[in-house]
């Protein structure tokens, strides 16, 4: 079986709490900006309307984080990719606040979606920011970068887009810089972890991570460019 059809899910389904502005930002807001899950390859193009550099975002949580580079970046689109349901109306709602029209939202698992709708070296960039490190070894074969799905991730990317993970567990931040380390299409842009950058905004856990001397880590990689020996 290939690596990338694994059944093992890195989330576990939870429902958590559902307001009510999330609930009604979900019902009004994801017939417009919602992507049903289709073992269909995007037009990326058509989906947003414009040709535009193309952010993949993977397991957005609530959105804050999301919806803020949106803002702040409208030149670029946004595909976030989600599975739970508070969380999807949660960045709605704030698409809604912020009149957003760059981000659309699939809510599935991330491996089938980069998998089977994501086309080969359409994107510009992949976030994937703070996904469960679950600590227990035992559990380690759930973490969401393994290196089957990196290498699955860097072929969608174009050549020269970036990858960029964020992690607030040390351990799970090396085994990150070491498993897109081994994945021949990318290239780390700095010699190790990368300072966070300024266009990745601080959550408001990281920052009170950092008020009790937690800290974060950033992995920043590109997509090797043809010259460089990787296929186009």
């Amino acid at each position: 079986m290939d690596a990338t059809h694994r059944p093992i899910r890195s989330f576990v389904l939870r429902q958590g709490r559902f307001s009510p502005g999330q609930q009604r930002a979900y019902e009004m807001l994801m017939p417009r900006f919602g992507i049903p899950f289709s073992p269909v390859f995007l037009d990326l193009d058509a989906v947003f309307g414009r040709n535009a550099p193309k952010i993949l975002e993977i397991g957005f949580g609530m959105g804050e984080t999301t919806a803020r580079i949106a803002a702040e970046h409208p030149e670029n689109d946004y595909l976030g990719v989600e599975v739970h349901t508070p969380g999807v109306g949660a960045l709605l709602k704030r698409v809604d606040e912020l009149a957003l029209t760059n981000i659309r939202v699939i809510q599935h698992d991330a491996v089938e979606v980069a998998r089977e709708m994501v086309p080969p070296g359409s994107l510009a960039g992949i976030h994937v920011f703070f996904p469960d490190p679950w600590p227990k070894k035992r559990h380690h074969k759930r973490r969401l970068l393994q290196q089957a799905f990196a290498e699955l991730l860097a072929s969608r990317l174009a050549p020269g887009g970036y990858f960029h993970v964020a992690t607030d567990w040390q351990e799970y931040a090396e085994h990150i810089l070491a498993t897109l380390g081994a994945v021949p299409a990318l290239e780390n842009s700095h010699a190790g972890f990368a300072a966070r950058p300024a266009d990745r905004p601080e959550t408001k856990f990281e920052r009170r991570g950092r008020q009790l001397g937690h800290g974060s880590w950033d992995a920043i990689f590109r997509k090797r460019t043809p010259s460089q020996g990787d296929d186009p």
